[in-house]
């Protein structure tokens, strides 16, 4: 399971729908609908939000808009109904490792994409989460 901090729209297809897919199974383990994945570190950050129903739904809207923009049909009607304003925090750190992640990724699954991204000025998060200073988060398992 990735639920990755960066922006949506750096995602090539198949990265979009599998976040997509991903965010669905943490949010049915958030919902207490799932026996497996509960101890997940991507679900660190969702977990320690005062409503982590609200939260993890918020953050699926974000990648529902991403690929609305991109004209998918990704069902709305899959997210929670309740919504938060209150923001996760996600370090610089974090965004650095996980755009060296993605950029990995890209050069085996699709090159062609990836030399569409300016990885260079690539720093959004996602919408949802708010960039701070930092070193990659502690939750992250880090491939070395």
């Amino acid at each position: 399971m990735r639920l990755w901090s960066l922006h949506p729209s750096y995602l090539d297809a198949k990265g979009l729908v599998a976040l997509w897919r991903e965010g669905l199974l943490a949010q049915k383990v958030l919902q207490g609908k799932t026996k497996g994945y509960k101890n997940h570190p991507q679900l660190e950050r969702f977990k320690e939000h005062c409503n982590p129903k609200a939260a993890i739904a918020t953050y699926l809207y974000g990648v529902y808009l991403e690929a609305k923009s991109r004209g998918y049909s990704f069902d709305e009607g899959k997210l929670g109904k309740k919504r938060t304003t209150q923001k996760i925090t996600v370090t610089r750190g974090q965004l650095k490792y996980e755009l060296e992640w993605l950029k990995n990724k890209l050069k085996v699954r699709d090159p062609a994409y990836l030399k569409t991204l300016d990885i260079k000025r690539a720093t959004k998060a996602h919408p949802y989460f708010k960039l701070i200073a930092g070193k990659i988060s502690s939750w992250e398992k880090v491939a070395v």
